[in-house]
């Protein structure tokens, strides 16, 4: 056989044009399907012997050449060419050279339509495994974190503005639970890419009698798919793991945003390790928290990753079309993308130091405690519409007179409510502001124990 001869190229007069076979080939990216294809081949390889297409020296030479080129692909010494156009091509080709007239073999009952799809699926249930693992190792740095500053105070934020103290636990243990969500996205998600369209062909089915589920147990796949047109055609399991991904960058760009802000002089909340910053070509004093930052920038791609496909696939025909091919580019670049987000955030998270007296002196402000005022008029049986303006007004006096809410005599109190008594002097203690929420799932130093509880359990925390 000519090693130039395009594997379908019997029905061709015409040699492909070098500007077309650049411009349409993948094997540039899609090389890093190599594991999965070479698994894939020998599943159906398997497949095919046990109905008897191939026999036992064929199946074994092929195995075993199909094994030769995984070593020559990891040791560097495989030709990855391009005028063989892909990830399959490039293998079977070389397969053909190694074993000869068996490897011409193993492409009955399959297509690369069936192929590819089987392999972007291998790959990417592996890829969510992985994700999983990380996130659940950025929740343990989030729960360690939160153990260590179990007691710190800090300002609660709405609108970027003071709003009422919490405790810096139930702030981190915030992106606990968002992560948690996100890892349960990613595992919903795996049960929809755990499905093998291989036997499904180009779109139409084999008359060959093949054994799809003895090749999906092979493969470790838990089903097989049941629409040989759809399962060549469909991408939504990647379109999935895309939104998911994209969810989980917007949480974790929310995370940066904070990081960025928290950092700098005027707010010095925290300080980030140096391996996690740099400095300025010019400003020597400078100490940037750039990792934050492109935790925060990168999302971006993930956004449009996910876009570029949705777009992709919006005005596919059945079945088939090499429109499909662009989807790997996206999809390879979110897996890097997001493997690299998480493995940033957990360093940081790490390493991160909390400036626990400017945290405090800054939830110790003038009127946070402005909600617990108003909260300790409903308890005396007042609407709370009135507290708010009762409490509104006390606000306006003491901006008014340069005074706090500490300062206030009882009869200053009085002069705005009769329902004030000295029980108010408690109220507006930082601390025992906080110890007195009682709602599930509130900052009380009680809740964040029972969460913490909860959280180094499940995380296996020490």
């Amino acid at each position: 056989m000519n090693k130039n001869k395009k594997l379908w190229g019997g029905r061709f007069a015409e040699t492909t044009a070098h500007d077309a076979e650049l411009f349409s080939a993948s094997i540039q990216y899609d090389q890093r399907l190599y594991e999965q294809d070479i698994a894939g081949s020998i599943a159906h390889a398997k497949m095919l012997q046990k109905i008897g297409i191939l026999n036992v020296e064929e199946c074994e030479r092929i195995t075993a050449g199909l094994m030769q080129i995984r070593e020559e692909i990891e040791s560097g010494s495989f030709e990855f060419r391009t005028d063989r156009e892909d990830i399959h091509m490039n293998i079977e080709a070389r397969l053909t050279e190694l074993i000869g007239a068996p490897g011409e073999k193993l492409h009955t009952a399959r297509s690369r339509n069936d192929q590819v799809a089987t392999d972007v699926r291998l790959y990417l249930r592996k890829q969510t495994d992985e994700i999983i693992k990380m996130i659940f190792a950025l929740q343990r740095a989030f729960v360690k974190k939160a153990c260590e500053y179990k007691n710190a105070v800090m300002p609660g934020f709405t609108h970027l503005q003071h709003a009422q103290p919490v405790l810096v636990a139930h702030h981190l243990l915030a992106y606990v639970n968002m992560l948690e969500r996100d890892k349960q996205r990613y595992a919903e998600c795996r049960t929809r890419i755990d499905v093998m369209p291989l036997g499904s062909c180009a779109f139409a089915g084999t008359p060959i009698p093949i054994d799809r589920e003895y090749t999906a147990n092979i493969l470790g796949f838990s089903s097989v798919s049941q629409n040989s047109i759809d399962a060549v055609s469909d991408r939504d399991f990647i379109a999935e793991f895309l939104s998911v991904s994209a969810i989980l960058g917007m949480h974790l760009s929310r995370l940066g945003e904070e990081l960025v802000l928290w950092t700098s002089p005027e707010f010095a909340f925290v300080s980030l390790p140096d391996a996690y910053c740099t400095g300025s070509s010019i400003m020597p004093q400078k100490k940037n928290p750039d990792m934050a930052e492109l935790v925060r920038g990168k999302t971006g791609r993930l956004y449009g990753n996910l876009i570029s496909l949705l777009t992709l696939m919006k005005g596919l025909p059945l079945t088939y079309n090499r429109d499909l091919q662009e989807d790997k580019e996206p999809l390879f670049d979110t897996v890097d993308t997001v493997r690299g987000i998480l493995s940033v955030c957990t360093g940081m998270l790490d390493r991160i130091v909390f400036n626990t007296s400017r945290l405090y002196s800054m939830a110790d402000t003038a009127f946070i405690l402005a909600t617990e005022i108003a909260d300790y008029l409903v308890m005396k049986g007042i609407p709370f519409r009135s507290c708010h303006e009762i409490t509104g007004k006390i606000v306006a006096y003491c901006e008014k007179n340069k005074k706090t809410f500490q300062d206030l005599s009882l009869d200053e109190w009085k002069t705005f409510s009769p329902h004030f008594d000295s029980g108010i002097e408690d109220i507006v203690i930082l601390e025992k502001s906080i110890q007195r929420k009682k709602s599930a799932g509130s900052t009380a130093p009680s809740e964040i124990e029972r969460q913490l509880t909860y959280w180094e359990s499940v995380m296996e925390v020490e």
